[in-house]
């Protein structure tokens, strides 16, 4: 593609000599260790580092044009054309739509946000959409489907110019639609920019993230940018019980389908809804008529997830009986109330709960499946979020018989002063047991909790422990398979873990 033909897609003032413009543009890139001969070279201001800082290099390696926002005074004698712009971010965005054809235009792109349920929603929507006879593609946080293909997925949402390769790659392989998790961060930094969304979702807000939008408020701003990008004849699908889904309701206006269980809800149950550990049964009021849920998935806020799928299947017109056997086929998410089995007699169950509502609504799920005892294994991130540190605790303490604080991914901190964080909201509602060995407390009216810093003997220590009936709760970490510690990640995957330690356990 010619410089010139791609730079249509910005708001370029400043106008290059003839010559410049009928350069050939092979390939776009932000990372200047993979310019080559014939790629434009676009200087991202990252959180730890800063493209232009690497200007000098990608010229060097045979960028043939340079997007930056700052003035470049030394390019090294090179004539190689430098285009500058307010923000490079946005600019990649638009670029990179342009350069891949605007694959967007060419296949219905579903985007699901909110704090909770992103993943298990986008995997029924793909489930109903395949049901449909469609291939579909997938974007988000477990991984990223093109076709047969997975690629390993180091950001919910990647950025601008990787998302537009591959809803380029899904395009060419035929995919009719993507779905895809849309993150904060994605939004708030303009990753999505340049895709043309079909439908969007909103699942519900919570508190996360606040490391990076530092409140409230401004989490839910950058979520509502994918509803207000929308254009005006697509269809929203919002969550009716979360409060703040009514900015989104009087904005999106009669472009709306809801969900809940508010009787006001367009999509929502009828009658009692069944649920065990083999799955959740029951009956959905939609615009299109009843539909008769049947699915292996299990706990009550799953229910949300499917009344979230249900409203993107009638948005897109799907018959009813497609969207049953969508959600019916859709067996389990990896790491979302994913179940472990090596013969035990206790259920293990691995999830991502990370936040203190998602933790407390799993073992609430959990609770209401087991006859014996709940055993939390879980922790929190470094670098990331501290006020909800104690908050989880107590949701991990009050929704369990017995907890075990542990490391998570703790990074750049020190995974004790997490853990006395953490500790810190346990006071009045929480007692501290020194040894597995020692007797539990069976009447202060205060649940037992241990604090096992190494997370691989949390997991064997809950092994052990474990009794007919009960259930291990393994939270925090769910389909992650590695652990980051300081400046290094190395493989931890807690299914494997506990594999093992049953596995030790039985003697096999």
């Amino acid at each position: 593609m010619k410089l010139g033909e791609l730079l249509t897609a910005l708001e370029i003032k400043k106008t290059l000599p003839p010559d410049k413009l009928e350069r050939e543009v092979k390939d776009i890139t932000y990372d200047s260790r993979k310019v080559k001969q014939g790629s434009l070279f676009v200087a991202v201001r990252g959180f730890h580092s800063d493209g232009h800082q690497f200007i000098s290099q990608a010229i060097q390696r045979g960028a043939m044009g340079i997007i930056a926002e700052e003035r470049i005074t030394d390019n090294g004698g090179s004539a190689i054309p430098v285009i500058n712009v307010s923000n490079s971010r946005t600019a990649l965005a638009g670029l990179a739509a342009a350069f891949f054809g605007h694959p967007s235009r060419k296949l219905k792109l579903i985007g699901i946000t909110g704090t909770k349920g992103k993943t298990t929603t986008s995997y029924l929507v793909k489930s109903i959409i395949e049901a449909a006879g469609y291939t579909t593609g997938l974007i988000g946080t477990i991984g990223y489907h093109v076709g047969h293909k997975i690629y390993p997925a180091p950001n919910t949402t990647p950025e601008s110019l990787d998302i537009q390769q591959l809803l380029g790659e899904m395009v060419d392989a035929g995919a009719g639609y993507c779905v895809m998790e849309v993150s904060s961060h994605a939004l708030a930094l303009g990753r999505t920019c340049g895709c043309e969304f079909e439908s969007a979702v909103f699942t519900n807000l919570q508190q996360d993230h606040l490391d990076f939008h530092k409140d409230k408020e401004s989490y839910f701003r950058a979520k509502l940018l994918l509803f207000t990008g929308l254009a005006s004849d697509k269809k929203t699908v919002v969550n009716a019980d979360d409060a703040v889904s009514q900015e989104i309701i009087k904005r999106r206006k009669l472009a709306v389908y809801t969900f809940g269980m508010s009787a006001q809800a367009d999509i929502r149950p009828t009658g009692k809804i069944g649920h065990s550990i083999s799955g959740l049964a029951f009956s959905a009021h939609t615009p299109s008529g009843i539909i008769v849920v049947e699915s292996p998935l299990v706990g009550r806020y799953n229910v949300y997830n499917i009344l979230a799928a249900i409203g993107v299947g009638i948005a897109m017109g799907f018959k009813t009986d497609v969207i049953a056997k969508g959600i019916k086929s859709m067996q389990s998410v990896p790491g979302r109330m994913e179940k472990v089995d090596e013969g035990q007699a206790f259920e293990v169950i691995v999830d991502y709960a990370h936040t203190e509502d998602s933790l407390a609504s799993l073992l609430e799920a959990v609770r209401a499946m087991t006859k014996g005892r709940v055993i939390t294994v879980f922790g929190c991130g470094g670098d990331r979020d501290r006020t909800k540190r104690p908050k989880m605790g107590v949701s991990a303490v009050q929704g369990s018989d017995v907890a075990i604080v542990t490391s998570d991914n703790p990074r750049s901190e020190d995974p004790l002063e997490i853990i006395r964080e953490i500790e810190a909201g346990l006071t009045g509602i929480g007692v501290k047991i020194s040894s597995t060995e020692a007797e539990l407390p069976s009447s202060s009216g205060e649940k037992p909790y241990y604090v096992i810093p190494d997370r691989r003997e949390a997991v064997a220590a809950a092994v052990r422990m474990a009794h007919v009936g009960d259930v291990v709760v393994l939270a925090g970490k769910g389909h992650e398979d590695y652990q980051i510690i300081g400046d290094r990640k190395i493989h931890f995957d807690d299914r494997e873990i506990v594999r093992e330690e049953i596995r030790k356990r039985r003697g096999v």
